[in-house]
């Protein structure tokens, strides 16, 4: 339950703080540096959107953060309802090295796609 109440913390922060406007947040160093969108940029403004009930807007920002916020809903909540059914809490995905593998080959793939021009629907 601390978990969900630090995620929930953390989106209500966001969503009173509004990263569009300047100043609010520290810039992407990567961004500033090298004109370059790392993965993580327009999460907050992803997560801004999540936290309005404005799903369009936040993949729009950052589709891999709204899949990243989806995966941490659904594990979690598949994790609450064990612990609630009196099941032991183990690990709710068994995760190999080959998980590990795909996802970071999705982040890079998305990290490149969406720095050149064709996807340029990817960038915030």
């Amino acid at each position: 339950m601390g978990v969900l109440a630090a995620v929930l913390a953390a989106f209500a922060f966001v969503g009173l703080v509004d990263p569009n406007e300047p100043g609010h947040y520290p810039a992407c160093p990567l961004l500033r540096l090298t004109g370059v969108y790392c993965p993580g940029c327009g999460g907050l403004r992803s997560a801004y959107a999540v936290a309005h009930g404005e799903p369009l807007t936040a993949l729009g920002a950052n589709a891999l953060a709204v899949l990243g916020y989806l995966g941490f809903a659904v594990v979690w909540l598949r994790w609450f309802a064990d612990c609630a059914r009196g099941r032991t809490a183990g690990p709710v995905v068994q995760l190999r090295a080959v998980h590990g593998w795909l996802l970071s080959g999705a982040v890079l793939g998305f990290t490149v796609i969406r720095n050149f021009p064709f996807g340029s629907f990817l960038t915030p």
